[in-house]
C-alpha cells in the first residue's frame, strides 16, 4: 500500500470534539505562543488540524514508530518551524520537554492503541487477517517481538498476559496450545498463531464475537509494547506539565486503557480533605476538573465511516489548581 493510499484512508478519530476541547486551553492569553503536545502522532491528522486551527500554535509531536514520524514530517512540513517531532515513547515526556526547553504545555492529546498504518502494513504483524511475521513492535528499534513472547515466555506467564491484557477467558487453554506447538516448531507467523488460537477455543464460543484470535493479538501487542505500564507513567507526566487552564484529551480503544485513564483523572479531580474536618483544606482541593461526564463515544455517523471510532472512549480534564 502506498503512502498516499494509507494517508487518504486515515481519518482522525473524534476530530471535532478534540479540537473543541483543546481550544480554550490554547487560546488563552499567556504572552507566549501556545504549546500543544501530540503524544501519539500517528499519521498527523489531529496535529495538522490543530496547527491549521491555531495559527500561532507550536506543536510537539511524539511517536515511538519511526515510519509514522517520517510520514507525519511530510504531512506537517507546510507548518515549518512551528512543528517539532521527536522519536520517543510518551512516558518520556518530562525528558523531552526538558531537552526542548519547554517549561509548560497548554494542551496534550493521547490517541492510544495501534495506528492505522501499523495495521495496514502486513509485515508489521499486528493483524490476524493475513499472514506475516509475529512482530507487533510499534518501535522497530526495540528487541522484544511477539515471536519472542510466544516462543520464550513460560506457560504461566503467557496465560497471565492473555488473561490480563486480552481479557481472554480461555487463556490457560491457549497458553497450553502455544507451548505444545512451540516444542515441535518455532511459532513465527500471525496466521499460524491465529489458527492455533481458533482450535484451542471451544467450538461453541468460536461462532460468536468476531475473530477468536482478536483478544490474544491484543494481549501480545500490549505486552510487546509495554502499553499499560507506559500509560500509567505517561498520563501523570503530561498532567504535571500542564499549567492552570491547561487541558488533556485522551482517546482509549479498550477497557484496560480507559480504566487507567478514568482512575488517574478521578484521583486528580478529587477533594482529599480528611472527612472529619469541617472545612475543605486548600492544599487538598482538586487539581483538575473533568470536562467529560464519564467517557464520551463517537457518533453513529462517525463509526459507520471510520471503523476505528467504534471502540473509542474519550475523556478530558483541565487543570484548575497548581500543585502544592
Amino acid at each position: 500500500m502506498g503512502d498516499h493510499a494509507a494517508e487518504a484512508g486515515h481519518v482522525p478519530v473524534m476530530l471535532d470534539r478534540v479540537l473543541e476541547l483543546a481550544a480554550p486551553a490554547v487560546d488563552r492569553v499567556t504572552g507566549r505562543a501556545p504549546v500543544h503536545l501530540d503524544a501519539t502522532l500517528g499519521m498527523g491528522g489531529h496535529a495538522a488540524a490543530m496547527l491549521a486551527a491555531h495559527p500561532d500554535l507550536r506543536l510537539i509531536g511524539l511517536d515511538r514508530d519511526t515510519t509514522a514520524l517520517e510520514r507525519s514530517a511530510r504531512r506537517l512540513a507546510p507548518f515549518g518551524d512551528r512543528v517539532t517531532l521527536v522519536h520517543a515513547v510518551y512516558d518520556e515526556i518530562p525528558g523531552v520537554l526538558a531537552r526542548l526547553g519547554v517549561p509548560a504545555l497548554d494542551s496534550a492529546l493521547f490517541d492510544l492503541g495501534v495506528s492505522s498504518p501499523q495495521l495496514d502494513e502486513a509485515e508489521r504483524g499486528f493483524a490476524y487477517s493475513y499472514d506475516a511475521p509475529l512482530d507487533m513492535r510499534m518501535d522497530r528499534t526495540q528487541d522484544l517481538t511477539a515471536a519472542e513472547v510466544v516462543n520464550g515466555y513460560p506457560p504461566a506467564e503467557l496465560a497471565r498476559i492473555l488473561r490480563e491484557y486480552g481479557e481472554e477467558r480461555f487463556a490457560q487453554r491457549i497458553a497450553a496450545a502455544i507451548v505444545r506447538a512451540r516444542t515441535e516448531a518455532r511459532l513465527d507467523s500471525t496466521a499460524k498463531l491465529a489458527d492455533l488460537v481458533r482450535t484451542a477455543i471451544p467450538a461453541a464460543t468460536r461462532r460468536t464475537g468476531g475473530n477468536p484470535a482478536k483478544r490474544t493479538f491484543q494481549a501480545l501487542r500490549i505486552e510487546v509494547n509495554g502499553e499499560l505500564e507506559t500509560w500509567r507513567r505517561a498520563l501523570p507526566a503530561a498532567l504535571d506539565a500542564l499549567p492552570v487552564g491547561g487541558r488533556v484529551v485522551v482517546l482509549s480503544y479498550h477497557s484496560l486503557e480507559d480504566r487507567i485513564t478514568k482512575r488517574l483523572l478521578a484521583a486528580q479531580a478529587a477533594d482529599t480533605t480528611p472527612p472529619d474536618l469541617p472545612v475543605p483544606l486548600p492544599e487538598h482541593q482538586p487539581r483538575f476538573r473533568l470536562l467529560t461526564r464519564g467517557a464520551e463515544l463517537a457518533s453513529d455517523t462517525e463509526t459507520t465511516t471510520n471503523p476505528r471510532a467504534g471502540s473509542v472512549r474519550l475523556r478530558a480534564a483541565e487543570r484548575v489548581r497548581e500543585a502544592t
